[in-house]
């Protein structure tokens, strides 16, 4: 077939993208009828009382029912659902706050951390919080994950066997807006990479991994809550998109910010665009515990030692790079034998460098066949990076 006649059914390019199409579909309304438990729907955004859901999950049916329409709202719908009070006057809350500032405080003295999306000492971020939060309060720390509406809505989305992480973002006054993005998966992607996965896994991608906040602070507008666009998630171009200045437009035009009581929590679509809004109170740090949840599937089926892998097969590999450089059977070899996925990471030990994620194995294998490595430096460079990435 002609390539000028070829039209990818699967594949998405800049060239495909539609911006009418997404501005048409950001424009839905969101109905009353198709959610039935929330108690209103403000700015399109369906709101439920932790009070009323607590009640109508007691029962199992109620449970299910409850589940089916917060899949809906995430999947089809506008995307992005709060539960008001999710933590009511839990002081599990203040004593999580606490504890994020202290360690705030000591990773402070023990040098500058950066953050992906603000320069460096403009905010202050705490990755892995989940598990620093867990070693400094191990008592607050169960109380504050023992909280049943955070696991309903895991499940809602994701069924049973997820696993919890999170890192806490203080917004100071004065921060600045984010520019309007999709998350984890592929939001840390180049467009070139996401160019490479077709349009059905970058659309899985979104089924694996719930995004969600709890306020650690009142959030009034003027205090910078997250900027949400209602229904962009169900853009299946979304990933190549958000960097598209006429993407960002109708972002700037159509998104919604809501206010946020300390302990409401926020919950939505990693694929709906949205962004920290900016913080122009006068003395309000903004305090949000920003929740990643990812689906039990995210996971190979056997454990592989990777990198003893490499190691071994280094010095055959490294006569093939000499004899053909880094042909379509190298590249594939590469593909198969080293970690293509810089995560999970451990972001203060190996903070991006030119991006939004770390090096990955293979990008260390191929550094290493140009730059002709002997196979004890790179077994020196693989050692590193794993030790790097430990928890």
């Amino acid at each position: 077939m002609s390539e000028t006649l070829f039209a990818s059914r699967h594949f998405a390019t800049p060239g495909s993208l539609d911006v009418e199409a997404f501005a048409a579909l950001c424009e839905q309304q969101t109905p009353a009828a198709g959610y039935p438990e929330a108690t209103q729907i403000q700015s399109k955004v369906p709101i439920y009382a932790a009070a009323t859901v607590l009640d109508v999950s007691q029962h199992a049916s109620g449970a299910r029912r409850l589940c089916d329409e917060w899949h809906h709202c995430l999947l089809e719908g506008p995307g992005v659902l709060v539960i008001q009070g999710m933590y009511g006057d839990d002081p599990a809350v203040d004593a999580a706050s606490d504890s994020f500032v202290a360690i705030i405080e000591a990773e402070k003295s023990s040098g500058a951390h950066g953050d992906h999306f603000a320069p460096p000492g403009s905010n202050d971020r705490i990755w892995n919080a989940f598990q620093k939060h867990g070693l400094e309060d191990p008592s607050g720390f169960v109380d504050y994950y023992a909280n049943p509406l955070l696991a309903l809505v895991c499940e809602a989305w994701l069924g049973p066997g997820y696993q919890v992480t999170s890192q806490v973002n203080v917004v100071n006054p004065g921060g600045q807006a984010q520019s309007p993005h999709r998350d984890y998966h592929l939001g840390f992607q180049p467009s070139e990479s996401v160019e490479r996965f077709p349009l059905t896994m970058q659309v899985a991608s979104q089924l694996l991994t719930l995004q969600g906040a709890i306020a650690h602070s009142d959030m009034p507008v003027e205090s910078g809550p997250t900027q949400l666009l209602p229904y962009s998630q169900t853009y299946r171009q979304g990933y190549l998109a958000w960097r598209d200045p006429a993407f960002q437009a109708v972002f700037a035009e159509q998104h919604v910010q809501l206010p946020l009581a300390k302990g409401d929590g926020v919950f939505f679509n990693p694929a709906l665009f949205h962004a920290a809004g900016a913080n122009r109170s006068q003395d309000r740090r903004r305090m949000a515990n920003l929740l990643q949840v990812s689906s039990a599937f995210g996971r190979a089926m056997e454990s592989v030692d990777r990198q003893r892998l490499i190691q071994a097969s280094y010095p055959a590999l490294r006569e093939r790079f000499a004899r053909e450089g880094l042909s379509v059977c190298v590249r594939a070899f590469i593909a198969a034998v080293a970690e293509g996925y810089a995560f999970p990471a451990n972001l203060d030990n190996s903070p991006p460098r030119g991006g939004m994620a770390p090096d990955t194995q293979q990008q260390l294998l191929e550094r290493a066949l140009h730059e002709n490595w002997p196979t004890r430096q790179l077994s020196d460079h693989l050692q590193q990076q794993t030790i790097a990435c430990l928890p």
